[in-house]
């Protein structure tokens, strides 16, 4: 298999109760994907500190491939605090090293030869990073098996109107739960219309090759043009839920390239964020059996 799988954006440690664990969207989903026997790679920037050392060496831990540039910016973390119910809350700090992510020559050779990519909101918030994302999306391959997925993963206030606009715009595949699906109704004035006509509306309106929502204990769809698949979410003990959408987007992605119609790679996606949420941290390793 030639794929290349990148996640881009935030890498940082999320500072958990019970410890700190590595974190940011983009090395957790880049983490399932390779479980798949799929050659992944997280990108991000550290700053040239002790955490950023440190967050290189849980990488390596993981066996995760990278490209991370060191910049003159702190290594990036954020203080997680769980409700009763293992929901995380997130306090992220600005002005790190992944805000300032730049683009250079290795990172124009990994998008040429990108097969699928997954970015959201949060590392954008910055222009430098926004740029470099960007221009990575910009040199991927423009074929039907190239995906470019926005996992749009709404955080705090560190999203606008303009760069949800420009993702979606940019993206095939989109990635969103049903809370962030009625903030973005908000944000673009739509209609009081339910949850799934607005999915139908916005892969109308942005040509989307596949919309996935997710509904936390209500289940997940993958809407793709013409059909809609849905899955409950099984009943689990939830341990917490850090890093659960990742493995989501990760294996959903991986299943597909593996060649599995988007109901069964739905099915396998359900699994194994299910399985994630009874571990914890974002990236415990897979059992055998929901490995394709």
């Amino acid at each position: 298999m030639n794929e290349l799988v990148i996640g881009i954006g935030e890498a940082l440690f999320d500072m958990l109760p019970e410890g700190k664990k590595l974190g940011g969207a983009p090395a957790n989903f880049a983490y399932n994907v390779s479980q798949f026997g799929i050659n992944s790679c997280a990108v991000s920037a550290i700053g040239k500190d002790e955490l950023g050392k440190e967050l290189i060496n849980e990488l390596n831990r993981h066996n995760l491939n990278f490209q991370i540039e060191e910049v003159d910016y702190p290594t990036g973390k954020v203080q997680v605090t769980l409700d009763i119910n293992g929901i995380p809350c997130y306090e992220i700090k600005e002005n790190v090293a992944w805000d300032n992510i730049p683009f250079t020559p290795k990172l124009e050779d990994l998008a040429k030869h990108c097969s699928a990519v997954c970015f959201g909101t949060l590392a954008q918030r910055n222009q430098v990073s926004r740029q470099t994302i960007h221009r990575f999306l910009n040199f991927m391959p423009d074929r039907e098996d190239t995906y470019k997925i926005f996992d749009i993963n709404l955080r705090q206030g560190f999203y606008t109107k303009e760069i949800i606009t420009e993702s979606m715009e940019r993206c095939n595949i989109l990635k969103i739960n049903d809370e962030e699906l009625i903030a973005v109704s908000r944000l673009f004035g739509y209609p009081g219309i339910d949850l799934q006509n607005k999915c139908w509306l916005l892969m109308g309106k942005y040509n989307l090759r596949m919309l996935i929502l997710t509904c936390g204990v209500n289940g997940s769809y993958v809407f793709t043009p013409g059909h809609v698949s849905f899955v409950d979410t099984p009943n689990v003990e939830v341990v917490d839920t850090v890093g659960a959408g990742d493995s989501f987007t990760g294996t959903f992605i991986a299943s597909i390239l593996k060649g599995k119609s988007p109901d069964e790679a739905h099915k396998l996606a359900v699994k194994v964020s299910a399985y994630v949420c009874t571990q914890n941290g974002a990236m415990p390793k897979l059992p055998e059996e929901y490995l394709i």
